[in-house]
């Protein structure tokens, strides 16, 4: 088992900063997740824990071991790719035991490992096929274990089920999981969908703008979001922020609980009866759910309703909710309560 830090790493081109101060420690055999929006930098750090960039500052080691100016080869890491990067001119087995044969692994050797990770994976029967033979997720399973056959402890993941249908995406979240936890690998795994790092992830780094939100695990992020940023971006539909002007929600006679300049109210977590009253603007029909945007005062506030909800647009209605689900933010955007 293999643990990952980051010691103040950054990453820039002349005036450009990817990165800025990154400290991280990532734990063995866990699954931490880098998330966040486009261009936010997480696909650079992964490239730089991966030896594939090097940084401009800052040290990088994996099991107490500085790899910072060591090749890729050195560190001891598999990586799996958005693309899959398989050869289509070679079976599924040439394909995963490719990397073998390049490090001049014994054959018996390279054939115990090609049999254990097809047996994982359930690629057995498709050994001598070519990949274009294959669906999106049975690709996806043989570059997974193109990266188990090398027995390295840490395996780095950019966007890999990014290419899939939902339906597929969501199985493959389930069996990476699974497995993860079966051979306890260290997993580092790229992506901007909240869904794959909420129910995959022991720990989610939520990156912005080259600099670490928060980093927290799944139900601290969800419960305690450090920053209007973090509040916002995990959770569908969002948080909502409502502005607080002189003790009450922008607007109206609503008076709250604290002196934050901002009172986040997560969808999910507002009730239809209550003493808050409000009209129903619009709404979206999601099957399960019904989501209601309702003004209160200046501010809208987004409902997520039962599916069986009935409520057309122009109704008033009364809104409520406990004081144990409100969230405050100062104008910087910073928690406060």
């Amino acid at each position: 088992m293999s643990s990952i830090r980051l010691v103040n790493v950054s990453k820039h081109w002349e005036s450009t900063k990817a990165l800025d101060g990154i400290h991280l420690a990532i734990e063995p055999a866990s699954f931490c997740v880098l998330l966040g929006p486009s261009g936010c930098g997480k696909s650079t750090t992964l490239r730089i824990v991966a030896g594939l960039e090097s940084a401009t500052e800052g040290q990088v080691f994996i099991d107490g071991r500085e790899v910072t100016t060591l090749p890729p080869a050195q560190r001891g890491i598999a990586m799996v790719f958005q693309n899959y990067a398989l050869f289509p001119h070679l079976s599924v087995a040439d394909n995963i035991a490719f990397g073998l044969q390049v490090r001049k692994v014994d054959k018996a050797e390279a054939q115990r490992r090609l049999e254990h990770a097809a047996e994982l994976l359930g690629l057995g029967a498709l050994l001598q096929r070519k990949p274009s033979q294959l669906s999106g997720g049975q690709q996806q399973r043989v570059a997974l274990g193109r990266a188990l056959v090398a027995q390295t402890r840490v395996c780095l993941m950019d966007e890999p089920l990014s290419n899939l249908d939902a339906q597929l995406r969501q199985e493959m979240r389930h069996e990476l999981r699974e497995l993860q936890q079966r051979l306890a690998l260290t997993v580092v795994y790229v992506t901007h969908d909240q869904a794959e790092a909420m129910s995959m992830a022991d720990q989610v780094v939520l990156l912005n703008k080259g600099r670490i939100e928060q980093n927290a695990a799944p139900r601290a992020l969800y419960a305690a979001p450090a920053t209007t940023f973090a509040a916002r971006f995990i959770g569908t539909p969002a948080m909502n922020l409502l502005r607080v002007q002189d003790g009450r929600i922008a607007g109206s006679t609503v008076a709250v609980a604290h002196p934050g300049q901002l009172l986040g109210l997560r969808p999910e977590a507002v009730s239809l009866g209550g003493a808050v009253a409000a009209t129903v603007q619009s709404y979206e029909y999601l099957g399960a759910d019904l989501v209601l945007r309702c003004a209160v005062g200046s501010e809208q506030i987004v409902v997520r309703a039962g599916g069986t909800t009935d409520v057309p647009v122009g109704t008033q209605v009364a809104l409520g909710w406990r004081p144990e689900d409100e969230h405050y933010f100062d104008a910087q955007g910073a928690r406060v309560g």
